[in-house]
């Protein structure tokens, strides 16, 4: 899909996994530092999203030219992973992932967020996902509270 003329989503192939990872690690450290700093390596990362994500979910890049610019990820009605370089943030990029994750999810998509995760909150409600449930934390490795947000085509606006 090419919306602005420059910017393309695609499905994720395993040679996007260098590029993917770059993208996850700065955007991870940039939109939620309360995290504890990664301790994995960027091959390591890289591997996981070839050898894991890559098969296990339905992957999409965004790329322009040869740039991949975020990506998205979904496992059954799941979204796992929705992650944007941090220098295109607010361009539409996460927009036009979420189109694409919204297209190949007829039935609705749920997703959880970090509470503290206004940023996230905010655009996936702007998208019309609304709350289901809030955590504790237990349900997390980051043992931080948690929420769980649902979108289904007949909640859009």
């Amino acid at each position: 899909m090419d919306v602005d003329g420059r910017t393309v989503i695609r499905i994720a192939v395993a040679e996007d996994a260098a590029s993917v990872a770059r993208v996850h690690m700065a955007s991870r450290a940039a939109t939620m530092p309360y995290l504890p700093p990664q301790k994995r390596t960027h091959d390591q990362v890289a591997r996981w999203l070839r050898d894991v994500v890559f098969r296990e979910c339905r992957a999409w890049v965004a790329v322009r030219g040869a740039e991949v610019l975020g990506y998205a990820a979904v496992e059954g009605d799941m979204l796992k992973h929705l992650y944007l370089r941090p220098d295109v943030r607010r361009q539409g990029v996460g927009t036009l992932l979420l189109e694409e994750v919204k297209r190949n999810s007829p039935d609705g998509v749920s997703l959880h967020v970090f509470q503290q995760n206004t940023d996230a909150r905010a655009f996936y409600e702007r998208h019309g996902f609304t709350v289901l449930d809030t955590g504790d934390g237990s349900r997390n490795m980051e043992a931080l509270p948690d929420m769980t947000l649902r979108w289904t085509p007949h909640s859009t606006r």
